[in-house]
């Protein structure tokens, strides 16, 4: 019998990474039964805790978060360390202060797909939404995140915009 150490690290990532992304969904059909709505509520504060995580792995690999191309570039490298080689994504710079996520491919929505859950009604978005609307401004504060399109609702492909957040204007005193 194989250890292993003896299987190649690339299949262990794999393998690890497959199991990673087919467990939210395990964990919708186990508790959502039970649970019900609350069961949204619970599993977004899980993702957004996830953020956290990912804040956290940029900052210990020194990666860059300074511009809106740089922050889109992190978060897909950590995507792909996170979720594994099935993730597929392109960090384009659109202007200055804005950038775009292109999501080719995605685990957790091939999982859902397989399990019998995608469409409209696919809960990956919420999971996916909590998780990238925390990041961002986790990684740099002065930017926010926005979906325009999402495989889950099915579009071709993801698209998540970042762009400096809007300055508020002072509220006039009376």
């Amino acid at each position: 019998m194989a250890g292993a150490h003896e299987i190649p690290e690339e299949v262990r990532w794999q393998l690890a990474a497959r199991l990673v992304t087919r467990l939210p969904a395990a964990y919708d059909a186990a508790f959502r039964p039970v649970l019900g709505q609350q069961y949204d509520e619970l599993e977004q504060e899980i993702w957004m805790e996830l953020a956290g995580m990912a804040y956290a792995a940029a900052r210990d690999l020194g990666l860059p978060t300074r511009t809106a191309k740089d922050l889109a570039g992190t978060l897909r490298t950590i995507l792909y360390i996170f979720f594994g080689p099935e993730f597929s994504a392109e960090a384009l710079e659109v202007a200055q202060d804005r950038a775009v996520i292109i999501v080719k491919r995605c685990p957790f929505h091939t999982g859902a797909m397989e399990a019998g859950g995608g469409g409209n009604d696919c809960p990956v978005f919420r999971r996916c939404m909590a998780f990238t609307l925390t990041a961002v401004p986790l990684l740099n504060p002065e930017f926010i995140a926005r979906f325009v399109r999402t495989l889950c609702t099915g579009d071709r492909q993801c698209e998540i915009k970042i762009e400096k957040k809007p300055v508020e204007e002072p509220k006039k005193k009376h």
